[in-house]
């Protein structure tokens, strides 16, 4: 469906479009189908799938492909069962207090990105055991792999009409329809940021280019666990810019938004993976 134009009234002189698209790429009956949601991840995967596949023509990378195959069934095991348990334990305890089982309940929705990182840190601790491959040098490698993903789903996330912004009167705002109560007529609905195509930019797109580069061009000299170390702080700032334009969709933890605040873990996580990275390489050498 295309959206409509609403002309905002004479208090405002911009016209903003109206949200309508549908979750489903295709739809059979009432609540099932194949979801632009799932598109995006499976996306994610096949992309990660031919990086890695690239890597390891091109000498960067020691996983052969049968061990490409494991690799991939624990990050996928990671990212589902981590960004699960992070949205019920870390965005719904209340409800997931009430009704345990709701955990289970996958096609409800929900999921969290910090929740994933989580599962992803023992994906990479399990691939290093089994491969015997450096944990750090696991690290580096599979961190550049999560930007497409993440642009992916943040992608997937404005198709759905979730997540969005701040209200706001610029003139590529939009008026999500879910953002009100039900029945509320779209003439007293705020247009909002699209938060959603930011964070892509930014947490897709500005991630994927910034980890590639430090993919290709890293020095010898450069420790194995600082690219991931980077990508870990440079996500929590580039989630942090994010915020300022998404509205909390949950309660704030002393003062800060639960994206924020969960970002300043994920970057203290990654001060710590830098310093123990180099430390260990000054004890090598």
């Amino acid at each position: 469906m295309t959206g409509a134009i609403l002309d905002p009234g004479p208090l405002q002189s911009l016209a903003y479009w109206v949200h309508d698209l549908s979750p489903f790429v295709f739809q059979v009956g009432d609540r099932f189908g194949l979801r632009w949601y799932s598109l995006a991840y499976i996306a994610g995967f096949i992309v990660a799938w031919l990086m890695l596949r690239y890597y390891h023509r091109r000498g960067r990378s020691p996983f052969d492909p049968a061990q490409q195959e494991f690799i991939f069934i624990a990050l996928f095991l990671g990212v589902l069962v981590g960004g699960r348990l992070g949205f019920v334990l870390f965005y719904d305890f209340a409800g997931f207090a009430r009704d345990p089982l709701r955990i289970l309940r996958v096609w409800e929705g929900g999921m969290a990105s910090h929740g994933g990182f989580i599962g992803v840190f023992c994906a990479i601790w399990i691939i290093a055991v089994r491969t015997r491959v450096s944990l750090w040098q696991t690290g580096d490698i599979i961190c550049t792999l999560a930007p497409p993903g993440i642009l992916f789903g943040r992608i997937a996330n404005f198709i759905n009409g979730e997540l969005w912004g701040r209200t706001s009167e610029v003139s590529w705002a939009v008026i999500f329809p879910q953002s009100a109560a039900p029945g509320t007529p779209i003439d007293l609905i705020d247009p909002r940021h699209p938060s959603q195509l930011y964070a892509a930019f930014l947490e897709g797109l500005v991630l994927l280019a910034y980890t590639q580069v430090r993919f290709w061009r890293k020095s010898p000299r450069t420790p194995a666990g600082q690219i991931a170390g980077e990508f870990l702080i440079a996500y929590a700032i580039l989630r942090g810019v994010g915020e300022i334009f998404r509205e909390p969709d949950a309660p704030l933890i002393l003062g800060l938004s639960r994206g924020v605040f969960y970002s300043l873990f994920v970057a203290a996580a990654g001060v710590g993976v830098i310093a123990v990275a180099r430390r260990s390489n000054r004890i090598r050498n």
